[in-house]
Parts: structure tokens; sequence; C-alpha cells
């Protein structure tokens, strides 16, 4: 099994047409009882297991190409390749099939490929020739050969017999030295003869053919040939392009021969096959899959000398990564590795794998690091591009090099900020490297491809990284453009082109939290700065998606939601979408921690807003509100997270959006509130007779399992209103009469705001006033921020009632517990000395 000579690779012809590679082994040809004949075997040399068993089908059309190939099929659309290493290897293998067939091993395929229609005529045909028989190669045949060639092309058995009388009598290189006659004769008519004659040839797609046609010294002549089609008035340039426009550029000479010459054979058969051909039809389609198949096994060669060659690849790098090395020799270099890694996307996983890993070894990623932070705009481009072959491999390798680097590198140099700052700062208007660049982004951060992973701390150990050294610089731009910071109008009239990577971060820095007033913020609203916050909202909702624990704290702690939703204002209606799309994410996780931070920091406001400036226009805008809403109403009433929303948005906006009716999304809302009222309502009853019979002790064994769900609440649910005594010395029996006047009052102010309503502006809608600082949000009461909507003007506010006027209004039930019954204005001052120590709040108890 050692013998190199056996040593192949499998490789079966996908539904693209493109070569798969089944893996290298050594192969053999023997008798296999099952199979009742002889076969081909193919063991892998890694494990022994069994690659490819082929029974060797006496009416199967084989083909031997190139010396080491043998070609063929085993049903209609599933084709085989043996790739040998050597020569020897596929002429023996070649020998047993024509020996188990019959055929003389001299030939280059052993059946024809025919269907009915021709397999009816050809028994028809006197048994004659085997070979058909060429005119002499002279200028005055070129006509009847031309004709002879095109004739053919329609029949498999008169192609596959042309194909064997142009190789056997050596004719294309005497067609070629006509066409040098012809050129020097100006001999047009002769000319156009033989681009039908050369174009018909390759149509044949005989790799035999191929070889001598795309030979060193064959190739020019043939493009030459192909330069005179007769349907162009003049002749096309093709020779003075591949040999004065092309050039050959080797950044580190090539010592190789046989390497260079496979590689100006490539370049050249591939500009034959995408310049010069015309686009093959549907019925020629599979005339040139020989020309495809011969492209990519030269690419596949290529690929695995360079690979093999360390000192050349060693000598690539040190020029890439050293400072002495001129612009113009890197940007060489940077467009070598970008074509090298373009070319080994022919090749399959497991080779693919070991070209990466050889990359890896050899310090391509350092090497990027350096390169994409050059000036250099083309330099850039092209270190891209090898970034995103990278990722798109293994993900895992680039996230494992950050990390590792980031215990040596501060955060500014790590190569993940370096390619956020690229995606910031790009100059392209439309951000098209900026959208390519979030992609990879998104690939290295999204969980999915890390769960796939040996490692199973990969995804806690990113992620963690990723937040701590990378989250601050990705949000930069978005926390800047949302801030009232004095420093944040330096850059209000500058362009972003001309903005500094390290400006975003600093002024980022200073101006992590918003200040307590949002409503007058201006932004810098000009496109290119609006299509990269879309960008940078973009991968934020899909963290929200994907990386609940970790977003969920950034979001929390730098206010981020309330920054995003200042983009609510912007002129563009894309970011104001993104904006929304954001929040609506988090909403849609009915996540308890973010739905309180919504309603605590009252963040429906600038969508409501948004709404109602947008007046009775029915666009993208005004259907993304509505749906936002209709989740919250169709949303099971069960959910408590659910509840508090929709008892947030009826108590404080109904009266705004009532007279919105071509949808019953509000309506419904304020139905689906007042049910859930009325549930609650009933249960109150109960409570006096409770209270009464426990005196407010905390003997845990005296309640009941039903009274322990309505009394016992979380203490962790910070901010939300609890049952509190207004006087100690007041009794229970007390309580029924204070939620009468409760009740009585409501009443009172319900008729004073229908006299408060919102002020219409002048677009026609209410508008609302964005005040709440993110104190608020955080759960701290001040006294200065008050709910717009909820703002009541009491009749009697002398001070001897002073605990009895501007009550709250809501009654909400989460999770069970009784939230938000009464609430006095004098217990805004308590609850602010009291809030560092949240859990000593008065609570009712057994």
């Amino acid at each position: 099994m050692s013998d190199t000579r056996r040593r192949v690779k499998v490789y079966t012809l996908n539904e693209d047409r493109q070569w798969d590679d089944r893996g290298t082994g050594h192969v053999s040809s023997t008798y296999v009882e099952e199979l009742k004949g002889m076969s081909l075997l193919v063991r892998a040399e890694s494990d022994g297991s069994l690659l490819l068993e082929s029974k060797i089908n006496p009416n199967t059309a084989y083909q031997k190409q190139q010396d080491t190939l043998i070609v063929w099929s085993e049903a209609e659309n599933y084709d085989l390749a043996l790739s040998f290493q050597e020569k020897a290897g596929c002429d023996e293998i070649w020998e047993k099939i024509c020996q188990v067939q019959g055929k003389d091993p001299s030939v280059e395929v052993t059946q024809d490929l025919i269907d009915e229609s021709e397999e009816e005529r050809f028994e028809e045909m006197p048994e004659t020739t085997h070979l058909i028989d060429l005119p002499a190669c002279e200028l005055s045949k070129l006509e009847e050969i031309a004709d002879l060639v095109t004739s053919v092309l329609s029949s498999p058995i008169r192609r596959e017999k042309l194909a064997l009388a142009l190789e056997n009598e050596g004719y294309i290189k005497k067609l070629l030295q006509l066409f040098q006659a012809c050129e020097n004769l100006e001999n047009t008519e002769g000319l156009h003869h033989l681009y039908e004659i050369i174009r018909g040839i390759l149509f044949l797609n005989k790799a035999t053919l191929f070889e001598v046609m795309f030979s060193d010294e064959c190739i020019m002549d043939v493009v030459g040939c192909l330069e005179y089609d007769p349907a162009l008035a003049q002749p096309k340039r093709h020779r003075e392009f591949l040999t004065k426009t092309a050039k050959f550029k080797e950044v580190i000479p090539i010592t190789d021969s046989e390497l260079r010459q496979k590689i100006h054979q490539t370049y050249r058969v591939q500009y034959i096959q995408d310049i010069i051909l015309p686009t093959p039809s549907v019925f020629e389609e599979n005339f040139l899959s020989t020309l495809t198949s011969f492209i990519f096994f030269n690419k596949v060669e290529i690929v695995s000398m360079l690979q093999e060659d360390e000192k050349f690849l060693s000598e690539v790098f040190a020029q890439l990564t050293d400072e002495a090395t001129d612009d113009d020799k890197r940007r060489e270099l940077v467009n070598f590795f970008k074509e090298f890694c373009a070319f080994s996307q022919t090749l399959q996983p497991q080779n693919r794998d070991a070209f990466f890993k050889t990359l890896a070894k050899l310090g391509i990623l350092p090497a990027l690091e350096i390169v994409m932070g050059m000036d250099d705009l083309q330099v850039r481009s092209a270190a891209t591009d090898i970034f995103s072959y990278l990722v798109e491999f293994s993900p895992s390798m680039v996230r494992e090099f950050v990390m590792q680097e980031a215990q040596q590198s501060d955060d500014d140099i790590l190569l993940i900020n370096v390619v956020i700052e690229q995606m910031i700062c790009d100059t392209d208007p439309e951000l098209g490297g900026a959208v390519q660049l979030m992609g990879l982004l998104r690939t290295l951060i999204d969980p999915e491809n890390m769960l796939a992973t040996t490692n199973k701390t990969e995804k806690s150990e990113f992620l963690n990284f990723f937040y701590n050294h990378c989250m601050h610089v990705l949000t930069a731009p978005l926390l800047t453009n949302t801030s009232e910071d004095k420093c944040e109008k330096v850059i209000r009239n500058v362009p972003l082109t001309v903005l500094k990577f390290t400006v975003w971060t600093r002024l980022a820095s200073n101006s992590l939290r918003p200040s307590p007033a949002t409503q007058g913020l201006e932004l810098n609203d000009n496109y290119q700065t609006a299509q990269l916050l879309a960008l940078i909202l973009e991968l934020l909702t899909f963290c929200v998606e994907h990386h609940t624990y970790h977003i969920k704290n950034y979001i929390m702690n730098k206010d981020l939601l309330r920054r995003v939703l200042v983009l609510m204002n912007s002129k563009h209606t894309f970011l104001a979408l993104c904006a929304l799309r954001f929040m609506r994410r988090i909403i849609g996780l009915k996540d308890e921690f973010y739905n309180r931070y919504i309603t605590k920091g009252n963040l429906f406001e600038p969508v409501i807003n948004a709404l109602l400036d947008n007046g009775t226009r029915y666009n993208l805008l005004n259907s993304a509100v509505i749906e936002l809403f209709e989740f919250i109403r169709v949303s099971p009433s069960r959910k408590e997270d659910i509840k508090s929303l929709t008892a947030h948005i009826v108590e404080n906006f109904y009266k705004a959006l009532e007279s919105i009716e071509y949808v019953q999304t509000f309506k419904g809302l304020k139905t689906k509130y007042e049910q859930e009222k009325d549930r609650q309502n009933q249960k109150l009853n109960s409570v006096p007779s409770i209270l009464r019979s426990n005196r407010f002790r905390r003997d845990a064994k005296a309640l009941e399992e039903d009274e322990e769900m309505w009394f016992n609440e979380d203490d962790d649910e910070e901010g939300k209103a609890v049952i509190t005594p207004v006087e100690k010395s007041k009794t229970e029996d007390d309580f029924p009469d204070s939620y009468e006047k409760f009740m009585e009052t409501k009443k009172a102010k319900e008729s004073e705001d229908k006299e408060n309503l919102p002020k219409r502006t002048s677009s026609g809608g209410f508008k609302f006033t964005f005040s709440h600082s993110p104190s608020a949000a955080n759960g701290t009461n001040s006294a200065n921020s008050k709910s717009v909507v909820a703002q009541t003007t009491s009749a009697n506010s002398n001070g001897s009632s002073s605990k009895t006027t501007n009550l709250a209004t809501s009654v909400s039930a989460t999770k069970g517990s009784l939230v938000g019954l009464v609430d006095y204005p004098d217990d805004e001052e308590e609850d602010e000395e009291e809030e560092p120590s949240p859990r000593k709040r008065p609570r009712l108890g057994s």
C-alpha cells in the first residue's frame, strides 16, 4: 500500500459541475464477490477506510485524460475521477479496465456515449473505416476542414472519431502553421475558417487535444485563431493583451520552472474560457466540461506546489511584515496572498484545512493586523478579502488568535478592533467595505458556530472577551452621536471621512451616560453617518437575539436603549426603523428585566411620538410601530411581563392613542387592560378579611398557599410599588375606607384629565416630552421626573390632604404579587432615601 504509483485522489462531480475531493488513498483492481466482477477499490491512506468500490462495467465509458486522470460515469448524474500521483499507476489501472472491457489500452476512451437515435443511425451505417479521413492540411482545403469539424459536433461517435484522427496525425500543429501563413498573407477568408476549426476542436471536449493546444508552443497561436471571429468587423487583440498588458509579477522569485509554466498556462486557459469563447448555449454547456476540469486540476496543483514550498512562503511573510518593505512591494505581496487564497477555494475541505493551517502557522493573522491599518485603500481592500477567507473557513481559529493577543496587547491594536476601525472609517459613500466587515464580525460573534467546536468554553470566553475589550469600540459612534456632551459639538459639522477612529473612542469614553434632558439633542444626521449607525444597530440587534446575558448587562449599564431611541428623531426613515427594530427584538424576548427597564425609563414615549408625528401617512414606519403594539396586545395575558407593558401603555398613553381607529390595536390593549383590572378588583375583595386576620404579622406558617401567592413579592423587583402603611397608627379596618376614597379621587381626576389632554403639534399629533433621566430608568425615583401623561392637577392641594392627592392609577400584578395599589407623593422622598436598601421597604406580611 506504500507504492506511490497507486496513490490517488478520488473526485466526484457535484450539481454545480465542480469536482469534490473525496479523499486520498491507494487504488487496486480485484474481484469482489458481492459485485460479481472485477472492481476498483480505493482505501484511505489515513485509516484504511474504503473510499471507493466501483465495479468495472463492460458497458461503462472510461476516459483517460492528461496521462494521470481516469474519468467515468456510474449513473446519469454521478461522475467519478481518479487522479494519480504518477503516470505509471494510471497506465496500470487503465490496462486493467481495458482488459475487462476487451479494449486496446492505447485508446483514450473505452466506449462511445450515444443516445438512442444516434445508436439507430450508427446501426444503419456501413462498417467502413474506424477513423474519419481528414482532408489534406492545405490552404485550399480550409473550408472543407471547417465544414467537417462543424458537422461532427452533433454526433458523439463522430466527435470521438475526429478527435482520434486529429491526435494520431498531429493535425493541430499543421493547422497552426497554416494560421501563421494566412496572417502573413492577410488571408482573411482563411483566418475565418481557422476560427471555426479551432473553436470546433475545443468543443470536441478532449483532454488529449487540450494538452497539445495549451502547450507553450501552441497556445498563443490558438488564441490568435480565436481573434478572427467572422461576426466581428475587426479582429480582437487578445495576444497583445496577454503578452503586453497582462504582466506576470513575481513578488518573490519562483525558482521552480514547472510551477511557473503551470501558472502561465492556467491564466491563459482561464482567459480563453472566460473572455474569448462565447457563453455556451443550453445545448453546448457540456461541450467544455473537460476544459473546466483542466483548469480545476491545474489550480489544485499550483496551490499544492506553493504550499509545499515553505521557504517561498516564509520569505513572503517576512517581507510583508518587514517595516523596511516599501508600499508598492507590500501591495504586490498582499495581492499575491489574495490570489493565493482565491485559488484555495478550489480545494476540498480537508485540503483547505491544511492550507489555512499552513498560513496560520506562518503568521497570516498578525500580518493582516499590520496591513489592515495601512493608509493604502487597495492594500486594505485586499487584506479584507483575505480576512474574509479566513473567517469563513475557520472563525474559531480567528477567535483563538484574538483572545491570545488580548493578553499581550492593548485594546487599540487588537485585530477585531482594527476591523471595527476599518468599518467605522470606511470612506465609500455607500459603505460597501463596512457592510462586508460587519458580516465578518457577525460571523465571529455568532454562538452557533462556537457550539460546533471541541472547546466547550469558547462561547463564554470569547463573549466575555468581546464585551470587555471590543463592544465599547463598536458602539462608540452610536454613543457619541446620541450624546449631549460638549465635545460632541466639535464633530457635528465634520464629515465622517475626516474623523479618526481615536476621536470616536475618546468622545464615547467621555460621554457614556446620557444627559437628563435628551429632548433638545441634535444628531449628526448626514446620510453616511446614518448608514454607519444602521449597520451598528443591525449588529446590536443580532447580539440581542443571540447574546442574552452579555448584551442585557451592557444595555442596562449604558442605558443603551434610550440612546438608540434618540435615533427615532432621524430624518432618515431607515435609521428610525433600525432603532425601532432594536426595541422590537428586546420586547420580543418577553424578559422581565428588559420590560421593567422600558417602563421605568418611559421608553415607549419616543416611539409614540414618532407614530404621532407620522400623522396619517400609511408607510413602513407606521406599520412597524403598529406591529410592535399589536405584538403586546396578542401576547398571552397570563404572561406577567406583558401585563406590565400593557398597563404602562394604557395608563400613560391611551388618551393620545384612542383616536387611532383604523386598527383595533390600541382599543384592544385598553380592553385587555380593563379585563385584567377587573380580575384584580375581584381579588381585592378578599384583602380586608385577610388584613384583619393577620394584623401585619410576619408569621410564614400562618399563611395559606393562595395568600402566599398574593403577598409574597419578589424583593429583587426593584422600583415596583409595594403596599405600604401610610401611618403606623392606622388600623387595617381603615383600609376599605381609604380604597373607596382613592376610587372617588380617581374618578374626579379622570374628569379633570379631559381638560388637560396632550397638546397637538403642528403636524396634527400629540407631542410628549422625552425628559426621563437614566436614573429613572435604573430604578431611582426623582421628584423632578414625572410621567407626562400621568400628571394630574389636584383640586384639593392643601397640606392636610397631601397624602390623598395625586394618587397613581395603576393596578398590576407581577408573578402573583399585589403591586402598585396606592402611591403617595411623600413616598417619593422615602423611596429615595431607602433606595440603597430596597429590601427594607415595608410590605404586607402574615
